[in-house]
């Protein structure tokens, strides 16, 4: 571990990552690199969740695609010394912002979206200059081991590498000095990644999760947000961290979109979501068990059938649920979607208020005023208006929690700044006024003059 690390430093040292042209360099050979393993890649995720080809390229490669192209046609003007303006006070000087790599990047990816979550935040590293290791999930094998053939095959070992395991070794490389680490997964392990770079005073970014809620108002267009919903809760069958977690419809449209979403199911899945090659499968019976317990806490509004040989669940609407129940407390990552019912708005606002800030929120209205409100006065890392999910989708927007659930952004000009130390720098003329230096006499009526 620790001589990979070494080697990692090295290169960064000599300077493998400096420039802008190796930059830009590394991030088409990365390119190049997906595009050879695309259907080696599609096969792993099959294996490992289910996915199918399309939803693979809709919800990682492609999403890869946008943002190496995003990161290879702005990096130059992103990394470039910034002048910024001059107090009077200052004068005759100028003043710049020196964007420069921070060295040695630690990349620990979940396993829900393996391809995309392990490369995109090296987008990020690698358009900043740094080397990077990467450290996929144990959960996610196929995905890992094609990674790691992909990117020790074809990089420079100096500059980035790909390490597998499972709790042993992210213990090991935790042990170790980064410059950031940059970490996907539970608020759980979070706490602990959080701990560990404690230790060093090391930097990091945290990407968490969170009980999304995903609210409907009585104006809304039903038929829309029951095929816009059950779309972002059936993506990689549940397990997205921003997918919806509670569903709060307004009590005089509830029976009107459950019968939406469940036509909505059929017209997706029409042989039924355990028969569909198209939905996907419970990443293992750890996770599957769990989720089978949940099936037991409420009232099925529709599906709640399992396929235990195969780890599926139906796309599962549930009411009459406790709340002291786990589906209302824990982020439920599955096909499961709690429906509770409001009369008056503030109610969900205030509900939500009252529990750990979500990774992301919806809503569904044609109010511009309630629009507004949600905007303003609801605090969540990112969310969508009218749709679900697809604010993930935009590199202009960055990504990232707030409270439990994450610090730090990526995606995007984002993701640069985040894994980029933004030097201040003065530049003083040879002209001087004399005012700031002793002895100070009476120069404090023209300190105050020039400074109030």
């Amino acid at each position: 571990m620790r001589e990979t690390v070494e080697a990692l430093r090295n290169g960064f040292k000599k300077g493998k990552m400096q420039s802008v042209e190796a930059r830009q360099k590394n991030l088409l050979k990365l390119k190049h690199a997906l595009l050879s393993y695309e259907h080696e890649l599609y096969n792993a995720l099959y294996e490992d969740l289910g996915k199918s080809e399309f939803e693979s390229f809709e919800t990682e490669f492609g999403i890869l695609m946008m943002e190496i192209n995003e990161a290879v046609k702005h990096c130059k003007a992103w990394s470039r010394c910034k002048r910024v303006g001059m107090p009077l006070m200052l004068m005759p000087s100028s003043s710049m912002i020196q964007p420069e790599p921070l060295g040695v990047v630690l990349v620990m990816s979940p396993w829900n979206y393996p391809l995309q979550l392990s490369i995109a935040p090296l987008v990020a590293s690698m358009s900043a200059g740094n080397c990077t290791l990467i450290k996929p999930s144990s959960y996610s094998p196929s995905v890992s081991a094609v990674l790691k053939k992909m990117i020790n095959e074809n990089f420079d070992f100096e500059i980035v590498r790909v390490i597998e395991g499972g709790r042993e070794v992210n213990e090991a490389v935790l042990k170790e000095r980064f410059d950031h680490i940059f970490f996907t997964g539970s608020v759980h392990v979070g706490k602990v990644v959080m701990r560990a770079a404690a230790e060093t005073l090391t930097p990091l970014t945290l990407e968490l999760g969170g009980k999304s809620p995903c609210i409907v108002a009585a104006d809304a267009d039903l038929k829309m947000a029951a095929k816009r919903i059950i779309w972002g809760k059936a993506m990689n069958c549940g397990q997205t961290c921003v997918a919806p977690d509670t569903l709060f419809v307004h009590e005089s449209v509830k029976d009107q979109l459950i019968e939406a979403m469940k036509q909505i199911i059929h017209e997706f899945y029409p042989q039924g979501c355990l028969a569909s090659p198209i939905y996907g499968k419970i990443v293992n019976q750890k996770h599957f068990d769990r989720l089978c317990g949940y099936l037991k806490e409420g009232r099925i509004l529709t599906g709640g059938h399992i396929d235990r040989e195969a780890h599926k669940i139906e796309l599962t609407l549930i009411d009459g649920l406790s709340e002291n129940g786990e589906l209302l407390k824990e982020e439920i990552f599955g096909p499961i979607l709690p429906v509770l019912t409001y009369q008056d708005i503030e109610e969900v606002f205030d509900y939500v208020r009252a529990h750990e800030k979500p990774l992301a929120a919806y809503l569904f209205t044609n109010d511009r005023d309630l629009q507004k409100h949600f905007r303003k006065d609801l605090s969540f890392g990112g969310g969508c208006i009218n749709t679900t999910l697809l604010h993930l989708s935009n590199s202009k927007l960055g990504f990232g929690g707030v409270g439990s659930s994450g610090m730090g952004q990526y995606h995007g000009y984002r993701g640069f700044c985040e894994l980029s130390h933004f030097k201040s720098i003065l530049k003083k003329s040879r002209l001087e006024a004399p005012v700031q230096y002793p002895p100070y006499g009476n120069k404090l009526k023209l300190m105050k003059f020039f400074m109030k």
